[in-house]
């Protein structure tokens, strides 16, 4: 597995600001949502996808009432503390409380983050209110750098 340092993998989360919002897709500058921003990353800071990502509807998490996201999380990458997280983590949230989880984005530093929304492009926007939502926190596997 290659190395990776924690601004390698916010440089490249802002290579794909811009992207418009497309729900399970995950190409840079054509289209994504947020779990497709995040395999979009896997790809290009360590390669192949280590699961195929199976199809899933807008309403998935409400469906199910599985925790898909959190265990997609675990399967493949490194825990980490949701109250201390650092830039390069990976932050999961719920809309809701006694919801499922079913938002992520990428922490470009202690109060910012990347993510992919509806009805808008991959953005880098303040924490904020979000902070509360945040549920789980994930570091990409290989860093080389624990924190920035």
């Amino acid at each position: 597995m290659t190395a990776l340092a924690r601004d390698q993998i916010v440089c490249a989360a802002r290579g794909w600001i811009g992207t418009p919002y497309r729900h399970q897709a995950s190409l840079k500058g054509v289209g994504c949502d947020c779990i497709g921003l995040v395999r979009g990353l896997w790809r290009e800071l360590i390669g192949p996808e280590p699961e195929p990502m199976q199809p899933y509807t807008p309403d998935w998490a409400e469906a199910s009432g599985v925790e898909s996201l959190i265990a997609l999380g675990e399967r493949h990458f490194v825990a980490a503390d949701p109250a201390a997280f650092a830039p390069g983590d990976l932050l999961v949230f719920r809309f809701r409380d006694n919801s499922v989880a079913k938002h992520v984005g990428v922490a470009s530093d202690a109060t910012h983050m990347i993510h992919a929304q509806d009805g808008a492009r991959v953005a880098e926007v303040p924490i904020g209110a979000w902070r509360r939502r945040i549920v789980r926190a994930f570091a990409f596997p290989g860093l080389t750098n624990d924190r920035a």
